[in-house]
């Protein structure tokens, strides 16, 4: 499906086959979940896992034709769930509003937010030009506050609700200098919405996944270079994660069996973030010197 434009070019997602359901299947029956960069990869399987126990969704990208897509896709797969979509970019606030506007003229209520949105590349520092950092920052960083801010107002503030930010174990990984700032202040907002928004009955945590392999990302951050036998070998349970692996962990955080959780990040990562090897040699054989972002 592709209309010319770089951006509208993608690959149509799937969604999981056979699934047996781990969790009570009701266990979000009546809730809303707005779901940031749901149309494909981590975000759009939490959307469908969160469609498949009883919760309808909206979700928001920049691209609106792979959002059209998704929508129909899951949809088709969870009959009786909706899935709302609206073309946004969370660094512009004014469309986020927007969005958030829809959202509540199509359902009247948001219960569960996830920042799902980022974007990320490989790059040495000697390398990285202030902008390409500062535009991942904006994404992911002031993104997430953006997209909560905005809900919070609009919705949070009065009602109460849950918001999930994905974010990332990348402390020390080389080049990962831009990316690593913005998922360690993501870890850090979580913390202090949840101290301050806390008495309003809004819990605030964070997932952390480590390699997911069922992802584009893994693949373009290095994934491409080894197989996944020999990623696997250095993490303590002997195989990477998956999309589904992740959806579940946030299944659980947004619904009332964790509603005690407030203020930490869960990794999800196999243990890998405690005997990751940090191949710096892999990794610039793979990038080489690389020209200014």
């Amino acid at each position: 499906m592709a209309t010319g434009n770089k951006m509208d070019s993608f690959e149509e997602e799937k969604c999981l086959q056979d699934y047996k359901h781990v969790f009570y299947p009701h266990i979000l029956e009546g809730k809303v979940a707005f779901i940031t960069g749901g149309g494909s990869g981590i975000g759009f399987t939490i959307a469908e896992i969160f469609m498949r126990h009883g919760c309808n969704v909206a979700i928001a990208s920049r691209n609106l034709l792979k959002l059209q897509a998704a929508k129909k896709v899951l949809e088709t797969a969870v009959p009786g769930r909706k899935c709302f979509v609206a073309a946004m970019d969370v660094r512009k606030p004014e469309q986020v509003k927007e969005c958030v506007n829809q959202i509540l003229s199509e359902y009247g209520r948001v219960d569960i937010l996830v920042n799902n949105s980022a974007g990320n590349f490989l790059c040495l520092a000697e390398s990285l030009s202030t902008n390409a950092y500062r535009n991942v920052i904006d994404i992911d960083t002031v993104g997430t506050f953006t997209v909560s801010k905005t809900v919070y107002d609009a919705y949070f503030k009065a009602n109460g609700g849950i918001i999930v930010n994905i974010s990332a174990n990348l402390t020390g990984q080389p080049m990962q200098a831009h990316a690593a700032s913005a998922k360690a202040a993501i870890d850090s907002l979580t913390k202090s919405l949840a101290v301050e928004w806390g008495p309003l009955k809004i819990r605030v945590v964070g997932v952390a996944p480590g390699p997911i392999a069922d992802t584009v990302g893994y693949s373009k951050l290095g994934g491409s270079m080894i197989s996944e036998d020999e990623i696997a070998k250095d993490i303590p349970l002997q195989r990477l994660g998956t999309r589904k692996d992740i959806a579940h962990t946030v299944l659980f955080l947004a619904s009332d069996l964790a509603s005690n959780i407030t203020g930490t990040t869960l990794t999800v990562d196999g243990g890998s973030v405690l005997t990751s090897s940090r191949s710096m040699n892999a990794l610039v054989e793979f990038v080489g010197r690389t020209p200014r972002m």
